[in-house]
């Protein structure tokens, strides 16, 4: 894990890629504590100069008073919104990198497995499995599962198990077809997507009516998913809007296998998926003309755009780090994705890491002026759990599912 890939060397499957790893971590970072210290610094700003302290747009009034600082993180708080309806901030490329970076896992990981035995195979799917539906539950159980009160107020859809159908059926796909079907069944997703959501008709809208209420994902939802929705008339989560996101794992998996492959050089393969980022990038943007960039419905176009984001971001963790050698300052980083699942449930229930940090940072954080106080005690959030992961990679200590 410690050795850099050299210039002329690819990243091959005994070559850990640590960037997949401080990627993750990053990618984490942001809904663990990140956005809290954004938020708590954009909040001091507002309250400081007098603007709107509920404006989520990004377009939202910044005087000319304020300093460079003070508009970057005004700005970087409206980023760390999730967009209402149509349209797309940093925020929704969370998700969709996460469930990008364990398809590029697969190629790695699985390849080494195929290559111990004739029942490998067998063990994967068993794995596969018990992954799938432990990550199902515990996304219920972040949802209040353990709380249960009736069937009507328990909400069975769920981030964690969107990422454990979305990989589970790319990954039946990538262990059981060919580079081409691969590409086949991408592209059907996609468009077979497209042409539900815009030519199914449903009662009371008619076809290709893309409105919160209107969408066929959203009525999919209303029949048939389980339980209480996350939303009035949908679930962010739902049934049908979980296909497309087997596609955004797909990429990953095409990335993965680019990157296991020794023909090109490392900075060669650099080049390549910063290219396809860019195109990525370009497409889903001009999709999304007819078919709205949209997290909600996961569109065909939102798919391609976070895809291309996601290729960008992970070129640069690359060359950075497996590339050059940097990696000293992504160890934090590395922490944090190494244990992403259990930082995740930990963040989302299980500890109250902002009392944790008001009990050991309180006293020093009242020196300063009260509107600063969110923001440090936010950071001191952030260091309790890297402190936290840092012990835990020592030990080599990692919730593996």
């Amino acid at each position: 894990m410690n050795q850099a890939v050299t210039h002329n060397q690819p990243a091959t499957a005994s070559n850990r890629l640590l960037s997949l790893d401080a990627l993750r971590g990053f990618d984490m970072f942001w809904i663990v504590s990140g956005e809290g210290i954004i938020h708590g610094f954009a909040n001091a700003v507002k309250q400081t100069h007098g603007l709107q302290q509920d404006a989520v747009s990004w377009q939202m009034q910044l005087t000319d008073e304020l300093g460079f600082f003070e508009k970057l993180a005004v700005h970087a708080s409206n980023q760390l919104h999730h967009t209402v309806w149509n349209g797309f901030t940093f925020y929704d490329l969370i998700f969709p990198l996460f469930i990008f970076i364990a398809g590029v896992s697969m190629p790695f990981s699985y390849s080494k497995q195929l290559s111990s035995g004739a029942d490998a195979k067998k063990k994967i799917y068993r794995s596969l499995l018990k992954r799938t539906i432990l990550l199902l539950l515990l996304g219920m159980i972040v949802n209040g599962l353990l709380q249960w009160k009736s069937y009507e107020e328990t909400r069975f859809a769920s981030v964690l198990g969107r990422i454990a159908l979305s990989c589970f059926f790319a990954a039946l796909i990538y262990l059981n077809s060919s580079f081409r079907w691969r590409i086949a069944w991408f592209l059907l997703i996609l468009l077979g997507y497209w042409l539900v959501m815009m030519a199914v008709p449903v009662p009371g809208f008619g076809a290709g009516v893309l409105t919160t209420e209107g969408n066929v994902a959203a009525w999919i939802d209303q029949l048939l998913l389980p339980g209480k929705m996350h939303r009035a008339t949908y679930d962010p989560e739902g049934l049908l809007s979980t296909i497309p996101a087997i596609a955004t794992a797909l990429l990953g998996i095409f990335t993965g296998e680019f990157l296991r492959s020794k023909k090109e050089t490392a900075q060669t393969k650099t080049v390549y998926i910063l290219i396809g980022g860019v195109i990525l990038l370009l497409v889903g943007w001009l999709w999304g003309f007819v078919f709205p960039i949209n997290k909600n419905m996961w569109t065909s176009s939102f798919v391609l755009y976070t895809g291309g984001w996601s290729l960008l971001l992970l070129a640069i963790f690359y060359y950075i780090i497996d590339v050059l050698g940097f990696k000293k300052w992504s160890m934090p980083f590395v922490w944090l994705g190494c244990n992403s699942i259990l930082i995740y449930m930990a963040a989302h229930g299980v500890v109250n890491f902002m009392s944790t940090s008001e009990f050991l940072f309180g006293g020093t954080v009242q020196l300063v002026d009260a509107k600063w106080r969110e923001a440090f005690l936010w950071i001191g959030v952030a260091l309790i759990q890297f402190a936290g992961l840092y012990l835990l990679y020592k030990r080599k200590w990692f919730l593996k599912l």
